[in-house]
């Protein structure tokens, strides 16, 4: 019985070795597929027909949370102020707040970059003049005007070539704006050679509502324009304005040296000599010529220009009616009587208007703010009386 159950045990150890030895092969086709199976999802085989409906699952998992309704400005600033406090004291997070404050950064400083442009008009596309705006930024929008240059100023762009095929179009576009801005600027393109008709209608036009007209010659210049309205606009007027030196020797200067052929130096020899510009223009001649530096032609210049009358006296000669032709001597005759007659109407004028020279304006002028400065003085005596009787009738009254 032993040697049977022996020889079983060893039957059944065979087997299982002759088992253990058996290794499968796959082939190739079989590892192809797998590995195909393994790398690709089974999702790409089925794809779904939109976005909606491949994520619809996330909605329903634990994870998702609705998202917020959308924050105004006041309802940013309050979360951007209350951030940094929530953030410290849990110690995380959330997602919307740290949104809100960046998205209001991002509009205001869109919003502050768009103040800082030239707002243009979608009529102004292909204009070649916005070729020539290059130190200011410009961008499109839906704007009445042309070119919005600030939050009261704007511009309208005419060509007098489009002027004169269009006539009413300056008239209508000015209408459109309906007075909403304080500063309405017409900026005209001079392109055409004859320029005396056109431009006189649109300066009446421009006058009637009330517009500043800016002519340009050229492209660049009328760019140049709208840059410089742009740049200037929140600066004050003392900016523009030219600025004046205080002192008496610097106005003198600037006063003298607007003749031709004086210069600095000389106002100074002149200022020195005769102390004032009054005294200066009461000098003669000889007095000027004995100044040293100072020729003939600066004397004749200075004394020239302070005794010179303003208006020109213009013989306006009458119109002869045609006649036969006469002789020469008959001619001569004739301008002679003229020429006589021509300088006795001018003595007659003068007679009667006195000339206005230079001397005699800044005279007159000198006497009238003479008499400001001694009416503003006796004012002022009146006030400081008027004050120390009220002082002196209070100091009675309290005795």
């Amino acid at each position: 019985m032993e040697d049977e159950h022996r020889g079983q045990n060893t039957e059944s150890d065979q087997n299982k070795n002759n088992k253990k030895t058996v290794i499968k092969i796959p082939s190739f086709q079989e590892v192809l597929e797998s590995s195909q199976s393994k790398s690709t999802p089974p999702s790409l085989f089925t794809p779904s027909q939109s976005f909606s409906q491949a994520f619809a699952f996330v909605k329903s998992s634990e994870f998702y949370s609705p998202p917020p309704p959308p924050a105004t400005s006041s309802q940013t600033l309050q979360a951007s102020d209350t951030g940094n406090s929530s953030f410290s004291k849990t110690g995380q997070s959330d997602v919307p707040s740290s949104s809100a404050p960046t998205n209001a950064v991002a509009s205001s400083s869109s919003h502050a970059q768009r103040r800082k442009a030239i707002i243009v008009s979608h009529r102004q596309k292909g204009n070649p003049l916005l070729k020539h705006i290059r130190n200011v930024r410009w961008e499109f929008a839906d704007i009445v005007c042309d070119y919005l240059l600030g939050q009261s100023s704007c511009a309208l762009y005419l060509s007098l070539r489009y002027h004169l095929l269009h006539p009413d179009y300056l008239y209508y576009r000015i209408r459109e704006l309906q007075k909403n801005f304080k500063l309405c600027v017409v900026l005209c393109h001079i392109d055409v050679e004859d320029v005396v008709k056109p431009l006189l209608e649109v300066t009446k036009t421009a006058l009637l509502h009330e517009c500043t007209l800016l002519c340009g010659w050229s492209l660049e210049e009328c760019g140049r324009y709208l840059e410089t309205i742009k740049v200037y606009e929140n600066k004050p007027a003392d900016i523009i304005q030219g600025q004046m030196d205080t002192d008496y020797l610097s106005r003198l200067n600037h006063a003298l040296t607007t003749v031709r052929h004086v210069n600095k130096t000389d106002v100074v020899t002149l200022g020195t000599t005769f102390g004032s510009l009054s005294h200066i223009m009461d000098v003669s001649m000889e007095d000027l010529s004995r100044c040293p530096g100072i020729g003939e032609r600066k004397v004749k210049r200075l004394y020239d220009t302070f005794h010179e009358p303003f208006k020109r006296v213009v013989a306006i000669r009458p119109a002869v009616p045609e006649t036969s032709a006469p002789s020469n001597a008959e001619l001569g005759s004739v301008d002679e009587d003229k020429e006589v007659e021509e300088r006795e109407d001018e003595s007659k004028r003068r007679k009667k208007e006195p000339e206005l020279t230079v001397k005699s304006a800044l005279s007159v002028a000198f006497s009238k703010y003479a008499d400001k400065v001694k009416k503003n003085n006796s004012k002022t005596q009146r006030e400081e009386k008027g004050e120390t009787s009220a002082a002196m009738e209070a100091e009675t009254e309290k005795r």
